[in-house]
C-alpha cells in the first residue's frame, strides 16, 4: 500500500489550488484509508491528510471486446436480426422499451454462439437464470427457426 501526504493551507492563495492537487490525486487513485489533522504552528494553520492508495487498475473498455455487427457472419446477421424483431415486438406488446428485455450486445453474442439448450443460453453475459426462465423458450424458438 502507497502513502501520500496533502496539507491544505487555509489561507485564500492557497487553499483552492491545494485541493485540487489533492483532488486530482484522488481521482487518479483507488483509495484505501484517509486520516486527517488540524494543525497549527503558531503561523501557519493547515489541515495535514495523510491518504492510504493503491494504484488504480484501468479495465479495457468493454466496447473493445464486444461483438459488433460487422463481427457476425451472413447467418448469424440474419439470427440478430430475427431476435431484434422478436425483441422489438414484445416490447412493444408489453410498452416497454427494448432494452428492458435485452441489449443489442447480448443479442449478438446469441446469434454468434447460437445456445441450443437453456445452459447453453444463461452462458450469455448478463443473461442469467431469471432471464432465460423468461424468454427461453421464445429466443430458442427463434434460433430454431433457422
Amino acid at each position: 500500500m502507497n502513502i501520500k501526504v496533502f496539507n491544505i493551507r487555509l489561507s485564500k492563495e492557497h487553499c483552492q489550488n491545494d485541493q485540487a492537487k489533492m483532488n486530482e490525486f484522488l481521482d487518479s487513485v483507488e483509495v484505501k484509508l484517509t486520516s486527517t489533522n488540524f494543525v497549527t504552528t503558531g503561523t501557519i494553520d493547515f489541515w495535514s491528510a495523510v491518504v492510504f492508495y493503491q494504484p488504480k487498475v484501468v479495465k479495457a473498455q468493454k466496447s473493445e471486446n464486444r461483438l459488433q455487427l460487422d463481427d457476425l457472419s451472413t447467418d448469424e446477421l440474419k439470427t440478430f436480426k430475427a431476435l431484434r424483431s422478436w425483441r422489438n415486438d414484445l416490447a412493444e406488446k408489453l410498452n416497454w422499451s427494448a432494452f428492458r428485455i435485452c441489449h443489442n450486445s447480448h443479442l449478438l453474442e446469441i446469434a454468434k454462439s447460437n445456445p441450443k439448450t437453456f445452459s447453453e443460453l444463461q452462458n450469455i453475459s448478463s443473461f442469467g437464470k431469471a432471464r432465460t426462465e423468461k424468454y427461453g423458450d421464445d429466443i430458442i424458438s427463434v434460433l430454431n427457426a433457422f
